[in-house]
C-alpha cells in the first residue's frame, strides 16, 4: 500500500467519525433531553365552567394575578425578541418549544417518537390541537395549572365554578424544575448544565431556611385570589429574575473601601470592591451561560478622559467546539463575596482625579447581540446589560468621607428596595 493510498484512506476514516460524531453523539443543541421536557405538556381539554384556556379567561375572576401576568417574562417566552433570535440560530427547532410555549395546545406539531435521542430526527405530525393565537401567550396559566380538566392550585378549601385539585407541588421549587434544570448531553461536559438554577439552588443555605424559588420569583402578598373570594396569603405571579435590573441589585451586596482616606500627590492608592451574593438562592449570574458580570475601576481626569482601566468578569467560560466543555467558573455561591482589587499611584500634580467603580450585569456580549442583530433578525431595542451600582469617588483627602457618604446611600438604598423577598413582597 502506497504512503499515498494510506494517508487518503486515513482522511476517509477520519471523516467519516467525525460524520458520526455529528450526527449521531454530539446533540445539535447545547443541552439533552429529559423525559419530563423532551415532549410537551399532553394536550389539555377546557376544564367545565370555564370557556376557554386563554389566561384572559382566567383573568374575568382572577384579575390582579392575570394583570401581574401579563407584565412577566413568562407571559413573553415566546416573543421575546432574543428567544426569537436565537431560536432561528438553531434553525427553529421544535424542543425550544417545550418550555417556551410548553403546552401540546400551542405547538403546531405532535412529536411521536425521538429516535436515539436526536431531536433533528424527531418523527413529527401535524397538531389538529394547535392554536397560533394560543401559543403567544407563552407560559401561561394552564401550563401550570390545568391537568386532566381540572385546575390544580396551593390551596386544599378552593371553591371555585370549576373543578378544583390541590396540589402540593405549588408549595415547593418542585414546580419550577421542569424548564430552569435543563440537562447535559453526549459530549456535553457542563458543571451543572447549560441552564441549571434549580440544581445550583437545591441543598444550599436558603432551602435549609425555608426559602423555595417562589419566596423571592412570585412574593407572598395577601389578598382574594378571586374576586370576591377570601383574603388569603398567595403569591403575586411576577417572576422577575434575570432580565430585571432591580432584582439583580437586591441579590446582591456592594461595598467599596480604601486603604488610605486621604491620599497625597505620589501616594499609591488601594481600593477593594466586594461583591456578595446577599440575596440569591442560586449562584449569580445563573441560567443562561452566556451572562456575566463585570466589575470595572476607571480613574478619569476633571476632562472626564480616562487615565486608566480595570476590569474583572464574574460568569462562565465555555468551549463550544468540537464538543462542549465548560471550562472555569467564577460566579459566586450563595452567600459568596469576592474581592476586586485595584492599586493606582497618584502623580505628583494629580489635579482633580476621580475614582469610578461600575458594576455591570450583562444578558450577552456586545459581539453576540451584534451578530443577532445582523444574522438572525433580533429586532427592538430591548437592553441587554445593565449598570447595578457605580459610585464616583475623588481621589484626594476628600476620598474617605465620599466612600463613607457612599456606604451610608448604598444601605438606604438597600432598604428602600428591601433586604430580602419578604420586606419586598408587597412590592
Amino acid at each position: 500500500m502506497t504512503r499515498g493510498l494510506k494517508i487518503g484512506l486515513a482522511v476517509v476514516a477520519l471523516a467519516g467519525l467525525v460524520y458520526v460524531y455529528y450526527t449521531e453523539i454530539k446533540p445539535v443543541v447545547i443541552f439533552g433531553l429529559r423525559d419530563d421536557y423532551a415532549y410537551a405538556i399532553p394536550f389539555q381539554r377546557v376544564p367545565q365552567g370555564l370557556v376557554s384556556l386563554k389566561a384572559e379567561s382566567c383573568g374575568q375572576c382572577h384579575r390582579e394575578i392575570y394583570e401581574e401576568w401579563k407584565t412577566s417574562i413568562h407571559a413573553h417566552a415566546y416573543e421575546d425578541p432574543f428567544f426569537q433570535a436565537y431560536w432561528k440560530k438553531d434553525k427553529n427547532i421544535w424542543v425550544c418549544l417545550n418550555c417556551h410555549t410548553p403546552l401540546e395546545n400551542q405547538q403546531p406539531t405532535l412529536v411521536k417518537d425521538i429516535p436515539r435521542g436526536r431531536v433533528e430526527k424527531a418523527v413529527q405530525e401535524p397538531n389538529p390541537h394547535y392554536d397560533a393565537e394560543y401559543q403567544k401567550e407563552s407560559v401561561t396559566c394552564a401550563a401550570c395549572h390545568v391537568r386532566d380538566g381540572v385546575i390544580l392550585g396551593p390551596f386544599e378549601d378552593a371553591l371555585a365554578p370549576h373543578p378544583t385539585k390541590y396540589d402540593p407541588k405549588f408549595r415547593t421549587a418542585e414546580l419550577c424544575y421542569r424548564c430552569h434544570n435543563v440537562v447535559s448531553g453526549p459530549a456535553q461536559f457542563y458543571n451543572v448544565g447549560p441552564c441549571g438554577t434549580y440544581a445550583e439552588y437545591e441543598g444550599k443555605h436558603w432551602q435549609e431556611q425555608g426559602f423555595i424559588c417562589q419566596s423571592c420569583h412570585m412574593p407572598e402578598i395577601e389578598r382574594p385570589v378571586a374576586v370576591g373570594g377570601p383574603v388569603r396569603r398567595g403569591r403575586r405571579h411576577l417572576w422577575r429574575g434575570g432580565h430585571d435590573p432591580d432584582m439583580i441589585r437586591r441579590a446582591v451586596e456592594i461595598e467599596v473601601k480604601a486603604d488610605t482616606d486621604a491620599p497625597k500627590p505620589g501616594d499609591r492608592v488601594g481600593v477593594t470592591l466586594t461583591l456578595t451574593n446577599a440575596g440569591a438562592g442560586h449562584k449569580i449570574p445563573t441560567g443562561d451561560p452566556d451572562r456575566f458580570f463585570t466589575v470595572e475601576f476607571i480613574v478619569e481626569d476633571r476632562q472626564g478622559t480616562v487615565l486608566e482601566r480595570q476590569s474583572s468578569t464574574m460568569g462562565r467560560w465555555i468551549l463550544w467546539q468540537p464538543a462542549i466543555i465548560e471550562l472555569y467558573d467564577n460566579r459566586l455561591l450563595p452567600l459568596a463575596a469576592r474581592d476586586y482589587r485595584f492599586d493606582y499611584r497618584l502623580p505628583e500634580q494629580p489635579g482633580d482625579l476621580i475614582l469610578k467603580t461600575r458594576v455591570q450585569y450583562h444578558i450577552l456580549t456586545d459581539g453576540q447581540h451584534e451578530m443577532l442583530r445582523n444574522k438572525y433578525g433580533l429586532m427592538g431595542d430591548d437592553p441587554y446589560r445593565f449598570v447595578i451600582d457605580e459610585r464616583t469617588f475623588p481621589l484626594s483627602a476628600d476620598l474617605g468621607a465620599a466612600l463613607t457618604q457612599g456606604a451610608q446611600l448604598s444601605a438606604i438604598g438597600r432598604a428602600e428596595e428591601g433586604m430580602n423577598c419578604k420586606v419586598n413582597a408587597e412590592g
